[in-house]
């Protein structure tokens, strides 16, 4: 039988996620769909929302090219300590982008610094590089929809929940993606550790999905204009590309156009359904570049394809594929194009 001490425990095991002197909010714990529709209407997501989607103005630098990048959330809180954001933010360095001021975490992360990561790759600040272009980072992530990198501590003079929170809810294939303590819960336990979606998580998972495709959506029809680059740079398959998504481009994605639920087929709506072609964000890597960085990885491993796609699973810096070099040389083309 499925006790409120379950969730005690995972909520145990959310506060290891988030680094000192961060603090969980334990009201932002969401282990299911369902868990993310209600937080919808929690006032610290409600007050968020409100903030991206009507009220954020980005401070831009002048510059020839300004290239907005969304980067996927991570477990870790705050973002840029987990080791898939420094290992993207190191190889930003590397290529000669600069912050253009000073926004740091607090210095105690900065002092757990890994010997070979720069200190600024925690610096949330606007990246320059001094020769016409500017990387404006954002990050793609359910519940706040888009959190912008100079955000990511605070807002408006108050803590912001991009450091508070732990959402594993919507990874369906995890197997642990559930809140059985629910009323509403339909999951089914298949083993001792895995449980099988029901009808009710399935039909929040589309509302909450398309929640989120909504939010971006607004943000970036709003300041879009603003940039001459717009690009999400999120590993194919994950559901935060299908947040971006429009109908025309999930199958050469492979991602879901739809999810059944019960007898009815439900849509999944992705943020350039409404952008349209002129104000779309282009979705990197391709299925093409992480096959090539695959066969890249190989020779660079001396092994067969087999080892290098098991390598690729694994990803780079203890991280996801992202932060692979071979991949994070794609990201650098695009962005220097």
């Amino acid at each position: 039988m499925i006790t409120v001490d379950d969730r005690a425990r995972r909520i145990r095991e959310s506060a290891h996620k988030i680094q000192k002197p961060f603090e969980l909010d334990e009201t932002l714990c969401l282990y299911s769909p369902q868990d993310n529709v209600d937080s919808l209407a929690h006032p610290r997501i409600a007050e968020w929302l409100e903030f991206v989607e009507t009220k954020y103005e980005p401070d831009l630098p002048e510059a020839e090219r300004r290239v907005l990048l969304f980067l996927p959330c991570t477990k870790t809180k705050p973002y840029p300590f987990s080791s898939e954001h420094q290992a993207i933010n190191k190889r930003l360095l590397a290529e000669g982008f600069r912050p253009t001021g000073e926004l740091s975490l607090p210095p105690e992360l900065v002092d757990r610094l890994g010997d070979d990561m720069p200190k600024d790759v925690l610096n949330l600040a606007i990246l320059s590089d001094g020769k016409g272009t500017i990387i404006h980072r954002m990050i793609i992530s359910e519940p706040m929809a888009v959190v912008p990198y100079e955000h990511i501590v605070s807002f408006n003079g108050k803590a912001s929940p991009a450091t508070a929170y732990d959402d594993p809810g919507l990874f369906e294939n995890r197997g642990n993606a559930v809140s059985p303590w629910r009323a509403d819960s339909t999951a089914e336990q298949i083993s001792a550790s895995r449980w099988r979606w029901g009808p009710e998580e399935k039909r929040a998972y589309v509302a909450m999905h398309n929640a989120m495709a909504e939010g971006i959506a607004k943000v970036v029809g709003r300041i879009g204009e603003r940039y001459t680059d717009i690009v999400s740079w999120v590993a194919p398959g994950l559901t935060h590309r299908s947040f971006v998504l429009a109908k025309g481009e999930r199958s050469a994605n492979k991602v879901a156009a739809r999810r059944k639920v019960g007898d009815e087929f439900l849509a999944l709506a992705g943020a350039n359904d409404t952008l349209g072609p002129d104000g779309a964000i282009e979705c990197l890597p391709t299925l093409e570049q992480c096959r090539d960085a695959i066969e890249r990885l190989a020779t660079r491993l001396g092994s067969d394809i087999e080892h290098a796609t098991a390598v690729y699973a694994r990803g780079g810096a203890n991280a996801t594929p992202l932060a692979l070099p071979e991949l994070l040389d794609v990201l650098v083309a695009r962005i220097k194009r």
